[in-house]
């Protein structure tokens, strides 16, 4: 699937579609091309449909007074500018060397740009823009990712309803397609804090745009991303590590290739029970219809010329005769030839008053 399918979708949809997912990979290469190639290849090989970077540099994306936001016991670095420092090396030939391996490994080459600079360059590479939720309240540089002309994915994490619809405003402005991603900026969100109910939330508020999920929660068993999609997320975003166990970063909440590959086959499973978004009988509820549905039986015996009264009727299985949703229908009717008690009755078996 192609990522700019997802702002084509119809306008009713027949079934749960399978979402678009992005593995996000960050800067868990760690500065290593040989780690941000494996990261492709394994995404590729667990089935995500894009893998993201981040791009930035540590002296313009925070000050070096800037607190963590993080859990110090897992990434112990207590400066955004230090952390940031030790995984901003990659730039402008490293990321176009990466897309070419995303090309190779069929795979969607993604990347965050936290600057103007790195944006310019990154344009040529892909075909969206995402948008950090650091970035929701960032006016002046949303305004120049939508100069860009192309669907921006925008995370609206730690953002209340009023901050998200200020930014959608100003995209809407710009006429980008736009998907907003619900996101929780907790590292590990608790599973009880993801707050999937903002999901369908955000299709009430936001009907015209694709709404989707960025998760932070441990992947377990990755049912958080499954019920993300059962409430209507198009897009789904993860942290991607080729080793959960590396200590630091964001590989202690990441998921691997591995359970990429169990959400994909619980998943569809999951689709596969829900069906199609309507109500009809199935094929396979043809036998109950006519064995367990009921007809009109004869409750006494009724001689042939006698009008059906009330007290001549009733209800019983199989519906191979008249059914009861016809009752008002049936009485007043004749008896065309003697009927027994607990005869079922077809229309052969009655005449006209």
């Amino acid at each position: 699937m192609n990522i700019t399918d997802i702002f084509t979708a119809p306008a009713r949809e027949t079934h749960i579609p399978m979402p678009y997912v992005i593995a996000e990979a960050g800067v868990n290469h760690e500065g290593s091309m040989d780690i941000a190639r494996r990261l492709i290849d394994e995404a590729a090989e667990g089935g995500a449909d894009a893998i993201k970077f981040q791009t930035y540099k540590a002296a313009t994306l925070a000050s070096k007074d800037s607190p963590a936001y993080w859990d110090t016991s897992k990434e112990p670095t207590k400066s955004q500018y230090e952390l940031f420092r030790r995984h901003d090396s990659f730039w402008k030939n490293e990321f176009e060397a990466l897309r070419k391996h995303c090309d190779t490994a069929g795979i969607a080459f993604l990347s965050t740009p936290f600057d103007v600079e790195s944006a310019y360059f990154l344009n040529d590479l892909m075909d969206v823009f995402k948008i950090s939720s650091s970035d929701i309240t960032n006016r002046p540089f949303i305004r120049i990712l939508c100069d860009f002309k192309k669907p921006i994915l925008l995370s609206t994490g730690a953002a209340h309803l009023h901050e998200i619809a200020e930014a959608v405003e100003w995209i809407e402005e710009k006429g980008n397609p736009l998907a907003l991603l619900h996101c929780v900026l907790n590292y590990p969100t608790a599973d009880e804090n993801a707050a999937l109910g903002m999901i369908p939330a955000l299709r009430r508020h936001f009907p015209r745009h694709v709404i989707g999920y960025s998760d932070h929660t441990l992947p377990q068993d990755m049912h958080i991303l499954e019920t993300a999609t059962l409430l209507g997320a198009r897009v789904l975003e993860k942290h991607f590590s080729h080793d959960k166990t590396l200590p630091g970063n964001d590989h202690y909440h990441a998921m691997d290739k591995e359970d990429l590959k169990r959400f994909y086959a619980r998943l569809r499973r999951t689709l596969a029970s829900v069906g199609a978004l309507d109500v009809r009988a199935l094929p396979e509820e043809e036998p109950a219809r006519r064995h367990a549905r009921r007809s009109l039986v004869t409750a006494r015996a009724v001689p042939a010329g006698q009008a059906l009264t009330p007290a001549d009727l009733t209800w019983k299985r199989p519906a191979h005769g008249i059914s009861p949703r016809n009752y008002d229908e049936v009485l007043g009717l004749r008896a065309r030839r003697d009927l027994p008690e607990d005869t079922v009755l077809h229309w052969t078996d009655l005449d006209k008053a």
